[in-house]
C-alpha cells in the first residue's frame, strides 16, 4: 500500500480516537466561536495535533495546511498536507453522529492521496491517485443513476457566507422537484465520500474550505464521477464552489444549478 496512505489512515484513526474519547464529555468543552456559526474545541485541536503528529514525524519536509492551525510552509516543498480534523463540528457538538477526519495530500498541486474517516461508524473512506477509491479495503464506485429524475443529492448551506443564501435557495428550488430527495447531512468531506460510495447520486455546495473538501474530491474522482466547480473547472479548492456527481447526473445537476447563479459564482 502507498506510504503515505498509511500514514493518513494511522493519523486518521488516532484523530478519531480523540474524538470518540469526548464523546461524553460535550457539556465540559471549551468551545470558541471563529465566526457566526462556525465553532471550534479543544477536541477539534486535539485531533489536529495528532494528525500532524503522525505527518510530522513521517514527512518533516512537507507543508501542511490544517484548519485550525492553518498554513505551515516548507520551503521549497513540493508536498502538502489539507487536514480538516473534525469535519462537522456542530454536529458533533450537538451529538449528531454525522463528522469526520479529513486528510487529502496534494503533489505540486495535484491531489494524490485521500483519506475520510468516519469514527462513529468505522468507516474508512480511501483514494489514491489512479488507484482507485475504497471503503474499508472494499473497492467502491459511485452509481449508474441516469438523470436527475430518481437522484438522491446532497447539499450543504452557505452559512459561512450568508450573502449567497437566496442564490442558495434559488438553485434548491430548481433541483428538488426533480429528485428523489435531498439530505443536508452537515459534512461535506463525507458528502463528498458518500457519492464515491454510491450513497449519494450528486452533491453541491457554496463556500468550502479546502481542508473541507480535497480528500472527498479525490475520492468521487477516482470512484468514476465527475468534480468541478460552478465554471466548469477544476479551481474548486480555490473558489470553494463545487459539484460533485456520477457521470450522467452530472450535466443535469449543473445545468439545472447554473442559470440560477451569481455572476461572482460562475
Amino acid at each position: 500500500m502507498n506510504p503515505m496512505l498509511n500514514t493518513a489512515i494511522a493519523a486518521a484513526r488516532d484523530a478519531g480516537k480523540v474524538i470518540l474519547k469526548n464523546i461524553d464529555k460535550l457539556d465540559r468543552l471549551n468551545i470558541e466561536i471563529k465566526a457566526k456559526n462556525d465553532y471550534v474545541t479543544e477536541v477539534d485541536r486535539q485531533a489536529e495535533q495528532q494528525v500532524i503528529y503522525h505527518l510530522r514525524k513521517a514527512y518533516p519536509d512537507h507543508s501542511i495546511l490544517a484548519e485550525e492551525s492553518g498554513l505551515d510552509e516548507v520551503a521549497g516543498s513540493d508536498y502538502q498536507w489539507i487536514i480538516d480534523p473534525l469535519d462537522g463540528t456542530t454536529n458533533f457538538l450537538h451529538g449528531f453522529p454525522q463528522y469526520a477526519v479529513s486528510i487529502a495530500l496534494q503533489l505540486k498541486g495535484r491531489l494524490e492521496v485521500a483519506v475520510v474517516f468516519d469514527p462513529i461508524k468505522n468507516e474508512l473512506f480511501t483514494a489514491t491517485r489512479g488507484g482507485g477509491a475504497q471503503l474499508n479495503d472494499r473497492k467502491i464506485r459511485v452509481t449508474q443513476q441516469k438523470g436527475l429524475d430518481g437522484a438522491l443529492l446532497g447539499t450543504g448551506f452557505p452559512f459561512k457566507q450568508p450573502q449567497h443564501l437566496d442564490t442558495y435557495l434559488n438553485t434548491f428550488k430548481a433541483v428538488h422537484p426533480n429528485t428523489a430527495g435531498i439530505r443536508r447531512a452537515g459534512s461535506a468531506a463525507l458528502d463528498l465520500a458518500y457519492v464515491a460510495a454510491g450513497r449519494l447520486d450528486g452533491f453541491w455546495e457554496i463556500g468550502l474550505s479546502a481542508w473541507d473538501m480535497a480528500a472527498g474530491v479525490l475520492l468521487v474522482k477516482e470512484a468514476g464521477g465527475i468534480v468541478t466547480d460552478f465554471s466548469g473547472k477544476a479551481d474548486y479548492l480555490e473558489t470553494g464552489n463545487v459539484f460533485a456527481a456520477t457521470p450522467k447526473v452530472f450535466p443535469a445537476l449543473f445545468e439545472t444549478i447554473k442559470p440560477h447563479l451569481t455572476d461572482d459564482l460562475k
